[in-house]
């Protein structure tokens, strides 16, 4: 069993954050990589990128959006209750190396796990430019995290509640456009990791994007994972989950990440009208 020490909601409710007991985890893991949860005997397996580690005090941190019934489960959760499995940590850690300028971009709970890639590329003694963004103020994450873990920083909202208004990929334009980036970093939902990639593309910078595909086992051997890279078969959980943004199919992804809908507002369905408790609100 793993210990929720302390727990914080976030944007306006619809996403959690929750520091976990799990020392051995929290020895190994390094950015970049994720686990796979079971919250109880009934569970569901899902994936979930850590955004912080502490190996001295044996924790992990674990943000997440509430989309779905094993979420809108995870949030009824508090301290001292525990997840039944965590098992981790899996993929590949990003590879930090000091390069120059590096321009780390995103968008929704996809800034939770860009943050201990943007810590760690400062930490070597990069440039770091970090831009995130959302819909409106309320919607925002990890600013604080962000900027102390950037050389640079820069915030964007749809709506102009809070920073730049407009899209993050017109400020990564910008930047672009003004100075010498030798990788950018682009970590939220599908459609702005695609428009992220087109924008580099066109200045040939190289992107890497950590696709969110859906996951079951979580070690290669169930290919529920498989997303299309430079017209190749990868899986992500083994072979990612990060990878060149320039060769990923978004859209295909995109099609698989939808091929269980239909169940999963069954579920969902079914989650609610069973629970007496906040998720229902």
């Amino acid at each position: 069993m793993f210990k929720i020490l302390s727990r914080r909601e976030m944007a306006q409710g619809t996403v959690v954050e929750n520091v976990i007991e799990a020392p051995q985890i929290a020895k190994k893991a390094k950015p970049g990589q994720f686990v796979i949860l079971r919250v109880n005997e009934t569970g569901e397996r899902i994936p979930l990128t850590m955004a912080n580690t502490d190996p001295e005090r044996g924790t992990i941190t674990l943000i997440y959006q509430i989309v779905g019934k094993t979420t809108s489960l995870m949030k009824t959760l508090q301290v001292g209750d525990a997840l039944m499995d965590i098992a981790g940590p899996l993929g590949k850690p990003t590879h930090i190396d000091n390069i120059g300028t590096v321009v780390c971009i995103g968008g929704g709970t996809g800034v939770a796990v860009l943050h201990p890639i943007t810590r760690g590329f400062k930490e070597m003694g990069n440039k770091v430019i970090g831009i995130i963004g959302a819909r409106n103020k309320e919607l925002l994450i990890m600013e604080d995290e962000m900027k102390a873990a950037s050389t640079e920083f820069e915030v964007c909202t749809d709506d102009g509640s809070c920073g730049y208004h407009g899209f993050g990929t017109d400020l990564l334009k910008k930047r672009l456009e003004s100075e010498k980036v030798d990788l950018v970093v682009g970590i939220g939902p599908v459609p702005m990791m695609k428009f992220v990639c087109s924008v580099t593309k066109q200045y040939d910078v190289p992107t890497l994007v950590s696709l969110n595909a859906i996951m079951v086992d979580g070690t290669g051997m169930c290919g529920c994972c498989r997303v299309s890279v430079g017209g190749d078969t990868k899986f992500a959980c083994v072979d990612g989950p990060e990878f060149d943004g320039h060769k990923v199919d978004f859209d295909g992804l995109s099609q698989r990440l939808a091929g269980y809908m239909a169940e999963e507002k069954v579920s969902m369905d079914r989650f609610t009208a069973s629970c007496n408790c906040s998720c229902k609100e």
